[in-house]
């Protein structure tokens, strides 16, 4: 392995210098003409770059299937930051979960704590949780008509926590409500 990155660190050291030495002939003379093209190029190449790379994050549709059979099964897609992320709708109101086997209850972020109108001026935050960001105090509320794909849930306990969450989560307690939960390559498939 390490004769494969010497190769190909090797093979870049020459393609560079072969590069920098064209580069210095062209440029004898006109150098500031030289460096300002040079630039433009690089910015064209990096704008693609991350043109690209915004293109593989972008959600192009649902993640989402149901798939009927014996058993109903839900089929969730792999987004490309390497997640799982689950639709559901609480009452009424589409709310997008990362599904997250290290958290062990439903966690609302704040922007979708907004969006379903919960006051949190108004909520006790009694208890505490755990995060990779520390220990930060939650507060239960209930979700009410919750429904997944149509499907109707029921009310679900969930907590809020006052600090901040950039997504909400669906942790271990949702997940117990389905007979099976397998990832089989890039999918998560959840079997009722």
């Amino acid at each position: 392995m390490f004769e494969d990155n010497l190769g190909r660190l090797i093979y870049l050291v020459l393609l560079l210098g072969a590069l920098g030495g064209w580069a210095l002939v062209e440029a004898r003379g006109r150098f500031g003409q030289f460096t300002r093209q040079a630039l433009a190029w690089v910015m064209i190449f990096g704008g693609l770059a991350a043109g690209y790379g915004l293109v593989k994050d972008i959600n192009f549709g649902s993640q989402q299937a149901l798939v009927s059979g014996e058993a109903r099964q839900l089929e969730i897609k792999r987004s490309g930051d390497g997640h799982y992320y689950l639709a559901l709708a609480v009452d009424g109101v589409p709310v997008r979960f990362m599904v997250d086997t290290g958290a062990s209850s439903i966690v609302l972020s704040d922007r979708d704590t907004d969006r379903l109108n919960i006051e949190r001026s108004k909520l006790a935050f009694l208890g505490q949780a755990r995060t990779a960001n520390g220990i930060i105090r939650t507060a239960q509320i209930t979700l009410r008509n919750v429904t997944l794909e149509g499907q109707a849930m029921g009310d679900l306990q969930a907590s809020v926590g006052d600090g901040p969450l950039g997504v909400s989560l669906l942790g271990m307690e949702f997940l117990n409500r389905f007979s099976r939960v397998e990832i089989a390559r890039d999918r998560l498939i959840l079997t009722h």
